[in-house]
């Protein structure tokens, strides 16, 4: 027994301990030395899990310490031990993939017209460096869209809601909605090696109920500054055409 470094320790691991525990989901992955102990202690490092592993020994890491005057590398303070906070209700929201690959399309748009994506900041970052390099012709300039509907279901056992409180969502005139979060989700387009080619993000002028299993009722609607959220058993759908 021994503590893990906490160099690059992420929810995907602090997952598999949860489960190993039978403690349910991960809910935070700290790197701290709150609950005590000192570099002296820690028996491992380097740990990088999938997430779907039943014990931590499952994952990689590094050879475990076997003498206890054995040093091992913990880059930091020296003070960065791996932790998790385990909780047993979570929401879990899954992208549905299929109905990515049966709406996308291409499209050319002017940035003319894409005014009020970029207010809304939803354009990827390029779009705003064509901004700043060419203030005066900028709006003519062409984009090439990657249009899909993002279907977001909560398969959890907990309601997603967003961290930020009411009274600090900003509201945006082009939607007439309040921003409830910044950024939702992050999709990227990689080619065949791998290499990251374009990016986007889906940003949250509206996060809501739109589509439910039967008989469960629609809660969040962000009508008249309505309360925003994903339900249980629910998808929040951006469609293809909204430009955001």
């Amino acid at each position: 027994w021994g503590l893990i470094c906490g160099d690059e320790w992420t929810l995907l691991e602090a997952a598999v301990i949860c489960r190993q525990l039978g403690l349910g989901f991960a809910e935070a992955a700290a790197q701290t030395d709150y609950f005590g102990g000192n570099s002296a202690d820690i028996v491992t490092t380097g740990v990088k899990c999938n997430g779907k592993e039943d014990e931590i020994s499952q994952c990689f890491h590094h050879d475990w310490r076997s003498r206890k005057n054995e040093s091992i590398f913990c880059p930091g303070t020296g003070r960065s031990f791996a932790a998790v906070i385990c909780t047993n209700r979570l929401p879990d929201l899954v992208p549905d993939a299929r109905e990515i690959e049966r709406s996308a399309y291409l499209e050319d748009k002017l940035l003319v017209s894409l005014q009020c994506a970029m207010e809304e900041n939803c354009l990827a970052t390029s779009a705003y460096r064509l901004q700043d390099t060419n203030p005066y012709n900028w709006h003519m300039e062409s984009r090439r869209l990657l249009r899909f509907t993002a279907r977001i279901v909560n398969t959890g056992n907990a309601d997603f809601r967003p961290a930020i409180p009411k009274h600090l969502w900003q509201f945006h005139a082009c939607h007439m909605h309040f921003h409830s979060m910044e950024v939702f989700a992050v999709f990227d387009i990689l080619d065949k090696t791998g290499r990251k080619v374009a990016e986007g993000h889906k940003a949250s002028f509206c996060l809501e109920d739109n589509e439910c299993i039967v008989k469960h009722e629609n809660i969040y609607a962000c009508a008249n500054f309505g309360n925003q959220g994903i339900s249980v058993g629910c998808a929040d759908i951006y469609r293809a055409n909204i430009d955001c």
